[in-house]
């Protein structure tokens, strides 16, 4: 092997605590690179399909906007299979769908054919979010989570990064067509990959010891249990819902700060065949859950209007050419994905040494320190003083979704986390769906150019302020 794959190997076992979390880590990381990978096809893009279509933003940033809103009307369904179906097979499927949907969107003779693509494109992506959510529930122990959630989101990032460098070197040499079209023969083999993971066990029963090198399946001899919350901080274990053997930190971090649970939201059966309408009222009373998905919706807003114009704001504003742009969004692209591994692990140890509020905490903190650091990168021309702000912005931004997300898994009952998931996505998808669109519009519209740059520099105050406001109500729960 050579010397610096053996190094980068020894890494990411390291990283993930051995080759069966690392399996599942890479697997559930590419999944959501897929996405990611899309999204950064289309802004690497921008310029060929406006001239292949004679279309403006606003055009394109539909073309982001319908797939996030075609999930909505998906994922709600996509959540009941994840909590009552095998979830590897719903994924493989699911990418399957996904591969045939972009090859067609390659092929498009129009700009109509090229936005129906995306139609079905948007429909098949509605399962990863709460599929992947509900495996990291089950593949990994509580105390964990927040770092596991941090590899597993990178992929979103280094996905989104593959799209605009590899899709952006393509369609400069080749053409768009063949930029799309390249992610058909990835995705086939990971939609292979997924299938062959091993089912694990519901309620974290299958959960993968650190250095273990078999994942357990769903026929494993279910762990001893341990008492578990139920409702927002409940220590009361619902009848028919078990954890498994081992101290749970956030269940720990309670217990010793004596709080007592909501009765109203206290389990008392197994909430597995319960109605879609009965899990989505549950979910939005739990109060702390509604305030991480409105926290996390406008960040996740921001970021979908910033990363759908990324090339053109940096070739128009920085006066940089495309290949100088890809390596810059690159770096920034490095920052977001550091910022996802190091709020993972941050809040978990925090968590570990008693503070309740860790999870929300740290999400809260970077929300806060966005605004200052990104509105004087977007307010410069110049690219040297720009870089350094612009790459630590993507470290605030990318921190607080790997917390935010272990904190609702640490809330949810595990029978619930496919829908609960689900929910969130919809309420999350609605509020950045719009993103892609509202950015084009106003930089072509309302800001008198073609460039996304003015509704940059007007939506990161607003959004990082919003967003650290909700994530820091939570300590008042």
């Amino acid at each position: 092997m050579i010397p610096g794959a053996r190094r980068l190997r020894e890494y990411v076992l390291h990283a993930a605590g051995g080759p069966a979390r690392a399996r599942v880590v890479l697997t559930l990381a590419a999944v959501l690179g897929l996405e990611g990978a899309d999204t950064g096809t289309i802004s690497a893009t921008t310029g060929n399909l406006e001239r292949a279509f004679h279309v403006g933003n606003t055009d394109i940033g539909l073309l982001l906007s319908v797939v996030s809103l075609t999930g909505v009307l998906f994922t709600l369904p996509f959540g009941v299979l994840a909590d009552r179906t095998r979830r590897t097979r719903l994924l493989s499927i699911s990418i399957t769908a996904w591969s045939v949907a972009t090859l067609f969107s390659g092929a498009a003779p129009s700009y109509l054919w090229l936005l129906l693509a995306r139609v079905a494109l948007g429909m098949v992506t509605a399962a990863a979010g709460p599929v992947v959510a509900s495996l990291t529930g089950d593949y990994f122990p509580a105390a964990e989570r927040g770092r596991m959630y941090g590899l597993i989101l990178g992929g979103e990032i280094a996905g989104t990064g593959l799209g605009f460098v590899i899709s952006g070197d393509i369609s400069t040499v080749l053409s768009w067509r063949y930029a799309m079209w390249w992610l058909v023969l990835p995705s086939l083999a990971l939609a292979w990959l997924v299938h062959k993971l091993p089912e694990p066990a519901r309620g974290g029963q299958g959960q993968i010891t650190e250095g273990a090198t078999r994942i357990p399946d769903e026929s494993g001899t279910p762990a001893p249990s341990s008492p578990s919350r139920a409702g927002e901080h409940g220590t009361d274990r619902p009848h028919g819902i078990d954890r498994p053997h081992g101290a749970d930190p956030a269940e720990e971090a309670v217990r010793h700060a004596h709080i007592q649970p909501q009765a109203a939201l206290v389990l008392h059966s197994d909430p597995t065949r319960q109605s879609l309408w009965w899990a989505i009222r549950y979910v939005l009373r739990v109060r702390t859950n509604v305030i991480i998905i409105v926290a996390s919706a406008l960040g996740y807003f921001y970021f979908a209007g910033l990363r759908s114009f990324a090339i053109i704001y940096a070739t128009r504003h920085y006066g940089l050419g495309k290949p100088v742009a890809n390596l810059l969004l690159l770096v920034v692209g490095a920052g977001a994905l550091a910022g996802v591994f190091l709020g993972g692990r941050i809040s978990d140890r925090l968590l570990r040494r008693g503070h309740v509020n860790a999870r929300i905490l740290v999400p809260a903190i970077c929300l806060l320190a966005i605004a200052p650091v990104l509105a004087p990168a977007i307010a410069t021309t110049s690219v040297v003083l720009a870089l350094p702000l612009l790459t630590f912005g993507a470290v605030l931004l990318g921190a607080p979704n790997p917390p935010l997300d272990a904190a609702r898994l640490d809330i949810i009952p595990p029978q619930l986390w496919g829908r609960a998931e689900a929910v969130r996505s919809v309420l999350r998808t609605l509020g950045e769906a719009g993103a892609p669109t509202l950015f084009g519009y106003m930089s072509q519209y309302v800001f008198g150019g073609p460039a996304a740059s003015g509704s940059a520099g007007g939506a990161v105050s607003s959004t990082g302020t919003a967003s650290a406001s909700g994530a820091t109500g939570l300590g008042y729960t």
